[in-house]
C-alpha cells in the first residue's frame, strides 16, 4: 500500500508572485539576508527566533515606508506555501502566538505566515523606536490544474494594541503598499480601535507574561550572577530601565552595544550607564536634590569594581543589563499602565525569603485591590491623592490611571486634555516612602507611567512630613482630598498612626485603607477612637484571607472614611463580607496564572464600590448575609469588624427538622440493637 502523498510547499511560487508586485510598484523592498537599516537588523537579530533560540529572525521581505506626515512604517512579510497556513487565531480571534501556559507558541509562529510576521513585528516593538508596524502573511496552493490560489493577511502591530496585532482588512494583492495608495491605507490603519474589553483582555495577558518574564529574569540573576545583594538587584533593574527609556529627539536609549566592557576609568560600563541616567534625569527636569539622590543611590551599585570587572571580554554589568533589556524591554516600551515595578518588587523580594521584619513588612497591594481603594476614595480627574507608605507606588499608579481616564472621558478639547494630564502627573499626586530601595522603585514606576514622580519623597511620613509639596510649589500645602494606604503592619496601631496623621492634615474628601483587621477590633483602639472624633467610618469590608498569597496570610479589612466630619453614634456603617471576591488564587512558583476569575470577580468589585456609595439598593450578587448596615460606638474603637447578625430564634421548620432527626436516630438505634440481638441468638 502506498503512503499518503504529502502536499508540496509552493512557497517559491508565492514569493515570486508577491515580490513581483513589490517590484511593479517600485518599492524599496529587501529580501531575507538584505539590510533595511542597522536598527531593524539589530532588533531582528537580538529577539528570540521562531524556534526559541538565539540567532537571527529573517522575514522573507521587509520594507521601510513613509507616509505623507513623514512617519515611518516598517513592513514585514512572511511567505508560506500551503493551503490553510495563513493565520492561526485563538478563541478570542487574536493571533495565537502564546500557549495556554503563556509561553511563545513556536509551532504557530513557525507554521503560519501571519503569526510569523507578527512575531517579527514584536521584535521591532521590543528593540527599536518604531511603534507602528505592518505585518503581512501570504500563502497559497496549486489546484489540480496547476493554477495558483493565494490568500493574504494584513495586520497592524503597535504600541496601541500591545503588540497583539489587529486585522486591517481584506486584500488580494499588495497594491495597498504602492505609493499612490499608501496614505489612504495608513488612514484606515489609524481608525482601528480596540474595545475597552479587548484592551483589558490583552493587558491581562501581557501582565501574565510580565510575571513570567520577571520570574525567569530573577531566577537567572539569582542563580547565575554571584555577589549581587538584594538592593543591588533592584537598583540594577531600575538603572537599566531608566538608561534604555530615552527621550525622543533628546536622549538616545542606551543600547547593549554601547557597553564596551572597558576597564579604562571613566569609560567602564557603570560610568557610561550613570552618564546616560544623568542625561535622562536632567531632561526630565527633576529638582537637583532629587536627581542627585537617584544618581548617588544607583552609583553605589553601578560603580563598584566587581560589577565592572572584565572577565572573558564582558563585565557582569553588561551581562545583567542585556538580560534585563531582553526579558523586559517590550513591556515598558509598549506603555502598559500596570504597577510594573510592583510586580518586579514582589518577585524580587519573594525570591529572597527574608526573615527580617522590616522587609517582610513591605507587602505590595495587588493591582485590582489598588483599583478598588482608588474607587472607594472617589478619585476623579480633579482629585489630589496622597499615600503615606507608597511602596512601589502601585496605589498612586492606580489613582493616576483613574484620573487620566476620567480626564479623557470628560474633556473634549485636545489642548485642554494635554494640560490636564500634565497637571495630574506634576501636581495632583504625592507619595512618601522611607525605605530607600523601595523609594527607588516608586520613582522608577512613576517615570515609566509617564512621570508622576515629582512629588514622591524619601522621608518619614510620621516624623518629618509637613504636608507641603516636595517639588514645584514647595511653600504650598498639598490640598489632599483622597487618601489611599496599605501601611506596614508593624507600625503603631497596625499602621493606624498613618491614618490619623493623614486624615488630620485633610480638610475634605474620602479615604480608604487596607489594613490588618485586628486594627479595628482592639489592637489600635486609641487611634480608632481619636479618628472617629473627627472623621466618619463609612464602611468596613472584610477581604479574602489569601489576598496577599505567598507573602502573608493575615486577615485584612478595608476601612472607608469621610474626612473631617465627626462620626455620629447613629451613623449607619456598611459592613461587607467580601471573603468571596470571585477570584481563585494559587501559590505556585511555576503557575502560568495564579489568579483566575472564577465567580464574577469584576462584577463583585464593582458592586462593592456601589454598595459603599449608594447602599442596599445596589445588592445584586451579594445577599443580606454578606451586606449589613449597623452602628458602632465612637467611644469604643474596637467594634469596626461586624458581620450580619444570625437569627438564633428557632422556627417551626427547625423544630420539625430536630424532631425528625431525633426519630430517625432512635429508629436506626433500635434496628441496630435488634440486629445485634438476632446475631447473638443465632449463634
Amino acid at each position: 500500500m502506498k503512503g499518503k502523498k504529502t502536499a508540496q510547499s509552493i512557497e517559491p511560487n508565492i514569493a515570486d508572485l508577491a515580490n513581483g508586485w513589490l517590484k511593479k510598484y517600485k518599492l524599496p523592498y529587501k529580501l531575507e539576508q538584505e539590510s533595511v537599516n542597522a536598527e531593524i537588523d539589530k532588533a531582528l537579530s537580538d529577539y528570540f527566533t521562531k524556534n526559541g533560540g538565539a540567532g537571527a529572525n529573517r522575514p522573507d521581505a521587509k520594507i521601510l515606508l513613509q507616509d505623507k506626515n513623514l512617519d515611518f512604517y516598517p513592513v514585514l512579510i512572511e511567505y508560506k506555501g500551503y493551503k490553510d497556513k495563513l493565520v492561526k487565531l485563538d478563541k478570542d480571534e487574536q493571533i495565537e502566538n502564546r500557549t495556554a501556559k503563556n509561553e511563545p507558541n513556536f509551532k504557530n509562529i513557525n507554521s503560519f505566515a501571519v503569526n510569523g510576521a507578527v512575531h517579527y513585528a514584536n521584535a521591532l516593538l521590543h528593540h527599536t523606536s518604531y511603534t507602528d508596524i505592518i505585518a503581512i502573511g501570504m500563502t497559497g496552493y496549486k489546484d489540480e490544474t496547476g493554477k495558483i490560489h493565494h490568500e493574504i493577511g494584513v495586520y497592524y502591530v503597535s504600541k496601541s494594541n500591545l503588540g497583539a496585532g489587529q486585522k486591517i482588512g481584506e486584500f488580494t494583492d499588495f497594491s495597498f503598499l504602492a505609493p499612490k495608495n499608501f496614505d489612504a491605507f495608513i488612514e484606515t490603519v489609524k481608525t482601528l480601535q480596540l474595545s475597552q474589553e479587548e484592551l483589558d483582555r490583552l493587558k491581562e495577558q501581557r501582565e501574565r507574561e510580565i510575571d513570567q518574564s520577571l520570574v525567569k529574569l530573577n531566577n537567572d540573576i539569582y542563580h547565575n550572577e554571584k555577589g549581587l545583594g538584594e538592593n543591588d538587584r533592584v537598583y540594577l533593574v531600575a538603572a537599566s530601565i531608566i538608561a534604555t527609556l530615552g527621550i525622543p529627539g533628546k536622549v538616545s536609549p542606551l543600547e547593549k552595544s554601547d557597553l564596551k566592557s572597558s576597564s579604562e576609568n571613566g569609560y567602564r560600563d557603570g560610568d557610561l550607564m550613570i552618564k546616560k541616567i544623568e542625561s535622562f534625569l536632567s531632561h526630565k527636569e527633576l529638582p537637583d536634590e532629587k536627581k542627585q539622590l537617584i544618581v548617588r543611590t544607583l552609583s553605589n551599585t553601578l560603580l563598584t569594581n566587581n560589577i565592572n570587572k572584565v572577565e572573558e571580554g564582558e563585565s557582569q554589568l553588561k551581562r545583567v543589563f542585556a538580560k534585563i533589556v531582553d526579558d523586559l524591554g517590550i513591556y515598558y516600551k509598549i506603555g502598559l499602565t500596570t504597577d510594573f515595578t510592583g510586580k518586579l518588587f514582589n518577585e524580587m523580594y519573594g525570591w529572597l525569603g527574608f526573615s527580617q521584619d522590616k522587609l517582610n513588612d513591605v507587602v505590595l497591594t495587588p493591582s485590582y485591590v489598588a483599583s478598588l481603594l482608588v474607587k472607594l476614595s472617589r478619585v476623579n480627574k480633579d482629585s489630589y491623592v496622597w499615600d503615606f507608605a507608597t511602596g512601589s507606588a502601585g496605589l498612586l499608579v492606580a489613582a493616576m490611571n483613574e484620573m487620566l481616564n476620567d480626564a479623557k472621558n470628560t474633556i473634549k478639547s485636545p489642548d485642554e486634555l494635554i494640560q490636564k494630564e500634565i497637571k495630574i502627573k506634576a501636581e495632583q499626586l504625592l507619595g512618601l516612602e522611607l525605605l530607600s530601595s523601595v523609594y527607588m522603585l516608586a520613582i522608577l514606576n512613576m517615570i515609566l507611567m509617564g512621570d508622576g514622580s515629582s512629588n514622591i519623597l524619601n522621608i518619614d511620613s510620621i516624623k518629618d512630613f509637613d504636608g507641603k509639596y516636595g517639588f514645584g510649589k514647595t511653600d504650598s500645602k498639598f490640598p489632599a482630598d483622597a487618601f489611599i494606604l496599605n501601611p506596614p503592619y508593624s507600625a503603631l496601631g497596625n499602621g493606624m498612626n498613618f491614618v490619623e496623621k493623614a486624615l488630620g492634615m485633610m480638610h475634605k474628601g474620602y479615604a480608604s485603607i487596607i489594613i490588618q483587621n485586628s486594627a479595628g477590633s482592639g489592637r489600635a483602639k486609641d487611634y480608632c477612637k481619636r479618628i472617629l472624633e473627627k472623621h466618619t467610618l463609612l464602611a468596613s469590608i472584610k477581604m479574602p484571607v489569601d489576598i496577599f498569597i505567598g507573602k502573608s496570610s493575615v486577615q485584612t479589612n478595608i476601612y472607608v472614611f469621610k474626612v473631617n466630619e465627626k462620626h455620629h453614634k447613629d451613623e449607619m456603617v456598611k459592613f461587607i463580607d467580601f471573603s468571596n471576591d470571585g477570584y481563585s488564587r494559587a501559590n505556585r512558583k511555576k503557575g502560568s496564572n495564579n489568579l483566575r476569575d472564577t465567580d464574577q470577580a469584576k462584577e463583585r468589585y464593582e458592586e462593592v464600590v456601589n454598595l459603599v456609595r449608594f447602599g442596599k439598593s445596589k445588592l445584586k450578587i451579594f445577599t443580606e448575609k454578606e451586606y449589613y448596615e449597623g452602628t458602632i460606638d465612637p467611644r469604643n474603637g474596637a467594634d469596626w469588624n461586624q458581620s450580619s447578625p444570625i437569627d438564633t430564634k428557632p422556627t417551626l421548620q427547625d423544630f420539625k427538622n430536630t424532631v425528625s432527626g431525633y426519630l430517625s436516630w432512635e429508629v436506626s438505634t433500635i434496628l441496630k440493637e435488634q440486629n445485634i440481638l438476632g446475631k447473638s441468638l443465632g449463634k
